[in-house]
């Protein structure tokens, strides 16, 4: 049984050191989108074709799955911070070394190794969060997170395309400066902050992902995880762009299709988070999962780019209600008083996984069945998530006095 949430006057605010993860994230988002726009176009000025310039953007996603268990286990035997900064120089090096690749396999070695580092920063950021959120207020935190990024990401390809008209070389440079400006801000800032409990004080052991998937919120959330992945982060992004162009005849429609997906989500995130903190997280998870299905499933019988754009944001605010809840459910199975690096690295690689298997799965439904199918079948996948969060525990528990 779900207790009452605190009410508002009575949640803590949040813990300076969030807030300095949440600027970090912007700069990391921000760096991230300066290369989107140059990266497949400097690919192909190796003289390769299409298919080797998406190996490249493949390869980063690719190297982040691979690299997700070894980055849980960094976390658990050396902390969340030390992994978090050396995953973030690691990225900021191989990002600056990608500017001055003089072939394509060293362009695609440099991006495989970021891969690697941003698993590093990714799991141990989540750890940190974990750690540093007051129960009552992880949805909030998590939906402070994720705006950053996104915020960041929306602002970083318009920042990118304009550089990448003095070179497209030039986006790599700046993306590792920044990089290197964010690992700078968390090693100073959170120098003197206590992440982990003493061990001489009896600390409870690291949880394992076998612990943790005795817990049936957190497998309702490792399916979920997937699903989102694959709809949101994987379809959404990848082919749903390709659908707006294939149905308006126009390039701009895909940006259009994007911005407005964007934006529904960013305004979402605004009170997704403390609806989670409020409700409970498995009202916001079934209700995104729910417009999840519903968005994107009913796509591909958009003949117009007003149903693809009202699609897309009911497809977006499902995304939005979806993603704090979802963390905040993991949090609350790791607790504040443990490691969870494994933990939440299995369930940073189920997102992963979908995120890669969708748009290649999609794909392929596509072209030989057509886009009806295609987007019908994603959105089986969302609804399909909605089965287990039916018997999944609420885990916003809140102790009186």
């Amino acid at each position: 049984m779900s207790t009452p949430a605190l009410p508002a006057q009575e949640r803590p605010g949040v813990p300076v050191e969030i807030k300095v993860l949440v600027a970090a994230a912007f700069v990391i988002a921000v760096g991230f989108g300066l290369i989107t726009p140059v990266l497949p176009q400097f690919a192909q000025s190796f003289d390769v074709g299409v298919t080797a310039a998406s190996v490249i953007v493949s390869a980063f996603a690719f190297f982040r799955l691979l690299f997700a268990p070894a980055g849980g286990s960094l976390v658990a035997r050396l902390g969340e911070r030390p992994v978090y900064i050396v995953g973030l120089v690691i990225v900021a090096l191989s990002t600056g070394a990608s500017a001055f690749a003089q072939t394509y396999w060293q362009l695609l070695i440099f991006r495989s190794l970021g891969g690697i580092g941003s698993t590093m920063f990714t799991v141990s950021a989540m750890a940190l969060l974990v750690r540093l959120a007051p129960p009552s207020i992880r949805g909030r935190v998590s939906s402070m997170y994720g705006s950053a990024f996104l915020i960041g990401g929306v602002i970083g390809p318009v920042i990118g395309g304009a550089l990448g008209e003095l070179g497209m070389r030039v986006p790599f440079v700046v993306y590792g400066v920044a990089l290197l400006i964010a690992a700078a801000l968390v090693a100073i800032m959170l120098r003197g902050t206590p992440l982990r409990a003493d061990p001489l004080q009896g600390a409870l052991p690291p949880m394992t992902v076998r612990e943790a998937l005795g817990d049936s919120a957190y497998r309702a959330a490792m399916v979920s995880a997937f699903a989102n992945g694959w709809t949101n982060f994987g379809v959404r992004v990848a082919i749903l762009p390709l659908f707006a162009v294939a149905v308006v005849g126009e390039t701009w429609a895909a940006a259009v299709a994007l911005a407005v997906g964007a934006a529904a989500t960013a305004l979402t995130l605004q009170f997704s988070g403390r609806v989670a903190d409020t409700l409970g997280r498995r009202r916001p998870i079934l209700v995104g999962l729910g417009l999840s299905a519903v968005g994107m499933g009913a796509m591909g019988l958009s003949g117009d780019l007003v149903p693809i754009l009202v699609l897309t944001t009911v497809l977006a605010v499902g995304a939005g209600l979806l993603n704090p809840a979802q963390q905040a459910t993991v949090a609350d199975v790791v607790g504040n008083g443990r490691s969870g690096g494994k933990v939440l690295a299995a369930f940073q690689m189920c997102q992963d996984a979908g995120g890669i298997g969708g748009p290649v799965v999609i794909g392929a439904v596509a072209d030989l069945w057509g886009w009806q199918w295609a987007f019908a079948l994603s959105g089986l996948v969302s609804a399909l998530a909605i089965l287990p969060w039916l018997r999944a525990r609420e885990t916003l528990v809140v102790h009186a006095g």
